[in-house]
């Protein structure tokens, strides 16, 4: 998994590449969390390029949300390929998260 993470004016876009499972969920958290500890509430999960997801990604991604919420931030979800997306409504998480077509998309609706 790689994470490109680019800082923009209304969020902090990180976009995942590969797969997103228990072996590299550790270092999305580790991101998160150094994010919001710098300041940031506001991100973009950019997943146009993310091959899996397992449900220690989307544990990450529920802490992110959680975290960001206090805060008064939001984690917006961007780009799910339709095997994403099925994990994503299997596990009801479609409700949990604001999913946007794509980055710009996602970045409006902050």
């Amino acid at each position: 998994m790689n994470i490109k993470e680019t800082k923009m004016e209304k969020a902090t876009v990180l976009m995942i590449e590969g797969r997103l499972d228990s072996s590299t969920s550790g270092v999305l958290e580790k991101k998160f969390l150094a994010i919001t500890e710098a300041g940031e509430k506001n991100f973009v999960v950019d997943f146009a390029s993310m091959d899996y997801i397992s449900s220690a990604g989307l544990r990450v991604l529920l802490m992110a949300a959680k975290k960001t919420k206090k805060v008064g931030g939001k984690v917006v979800l961007s780009a799910l390929s339709a095997n994403v997306k099925e994990v994503f409504d299997i596990a009801g998480f479609t409700s949990i998260f604001t999913i946007s077509a794509s980055k710009e998309e996602a970045i409006q609706s902050i």
